[in-house]
């Protein structure tokens, strides 16, 4: 099912939306060059989360997924089975999972988690938090498929 229209906000309308990558660059990653650029990282950290082997599932929210022509950067959870173990990843890998290196080398915003460490929650309450704007509106967000 390809990913929904904008709403007047430019948003992606409430809920969590499944996409491949490929899907999500296609709908996403195209248009003015900060945009493709961000779209490069995002396929560059996509990959790297992957090549771990612990991805349990790849949350992606904020202006990348919207309207706006130019976002900054991307905006992204990365959920990891619980037996990911954050020493057996190499030097590039474990920057994914180091907030202010992702930024820096990524030009990402990534959280992680496992699903042990939810501990008030289900971990698809946890997820729909991620729906939640600043204004306190809500959004769509986009899960990754595998």
């Amino acid at each position: 099912m390809p990913l929904p229209n904008f709403n007047r906000a430019g948003d992606l309308p409430e809920g969590l939306h499944r996409a491949t990558i490929d899907e999500t660059l296609a709908r996403f990653g195209t248009g003015p060059p900060k945009r493709q650029a961000v779209a490069v990282q995002l396929r560059r950290i996509y990959a790297l989360a992957r090549e771990t082997g612990r991805l349990e599932r790849f949350i992606i929210f904020g202006s990348f997924i919207t309207g706006k022509p130019e976002p900054n950067d991307v905006d992204i959870v990365l959920i990891m089975r619980d037996d990911f173990v954050l020493g057996d990843c190499d030097k590039e890998t474990g920057k994914l999972f180091n907030h202010m290196q992702a930024e820096e080398e990524f030009k990402a915003n990534i959280f992680w988690i496992r699903p042990s460490m939810i501990v008030l929650e289900s971990l698809d309450q946890f997820i729909e938090h991620w729906q939640v704007k600043r204004d306190r509106t809500r959004r769509g967000i986009v899960e990754v498929r595998q």
